[in-house]
């Protein structure tokens, strides 16, 4: 299992925990955004993570067997119209540099390994968010609508987050998709997010942000809202 990270270092992003939960308290009293959620129960079988791409780096890397409480499948989905970029134009700009669409307020990414304006296998981030937690995420697969991250030790989580983006045919129209295949990363982020709900809660709004954010990046709109599943696998 992957060594937590050192007391003082929790302690010191743990300062940023109280401001970012304030914040994210105060988006959602004012969010217009309609949002369709769905939790129910999973299997394995259907909601595992997916394999390793050949040759992925497994060093530091927190995977679901690593972290405790059960097995989080979750699926945000949304459309959008009008959009002035197509799938491949979209995800080339979020690859070079995804705090373009990251809110700011709730996760912030540092390159911490590999070149500035690209993504390729093996780069690694940091996500800075509001917790006791940085987010140090590798990338582990990346093509020209999509990029997966493994999570590193440390990170709230356990498991596999992948970005990608499609069209959907009649000019302007496309999908963009978060989906995640983790368990929380310690006993704290299992308490917070199984029983507490508040980093669950805290996720779903940042990713939910970035749905917002990929519209105004693509000088479109949301239709519909976004769809949130989440498929709990108890283990």
């Amino acid at each position: 299992m992957p060594a937590s990270p050192p007391v003082p270092r929790r302690l010191l992003t743990a300062l940023r925990w109280p401001p970012g939960i304030a914040l994210t308290a105060w988006a959602y009293v004012w969010r217009i955004t309609v949002l369709h959620r769905r939790e129910q129960d999973g299997t394995l079988s259907r909601d595992g993570p997916p394999p390793w791409p050949p040759g992925t780096d497994l060093t530091g890397v927190q995977q679901p067997a690593d972290g405790t409480g059960a097995l989080l499948h979750r699926t945000y989905l949304s459309r959008i119209r009008e959009s002035e970029l197509d799938a491949a134009e979209l995800m080339a700009r979020v690859r070079a540099d995804p705090d373009v669409v990251a809110p700011g307020a709730l996760a912030r990414f540092h390159k911490a390994a590999g070149a500035e304006g690209r993504m390729a296998a093996g780069d690694e981030f940091l996500i800075r968010m509001p917790g006791p937690w940085d987010g140090p995420v590798r990338c582990v697969h990346v093509d020209e609508r999509s990029f997966r991250f493994a999570t590193l030790s440390g990170h709230l989580e356990a498991g596999q987050i992948e970005w990608g983006a499609a069209d959907l045919g009649p000019p302007g129209a496309l999908a963009f998709r978060i989906e995640s295949w983790a368990a929380p990363g310690d006993r704290l982020s299992n308490l917070l997010h199984h029983h507490l709900r508040m980093a669950k809660e805290v996720q779903l709004h940042m990713w939910t942000s970035v749905h917002e954010r990929v519209a105004k990046l693509c000088g479109g709109r949301l239709d519909g809202g976004i769809d949130i599943e989440t498929r709990i696998v108890e283990r």
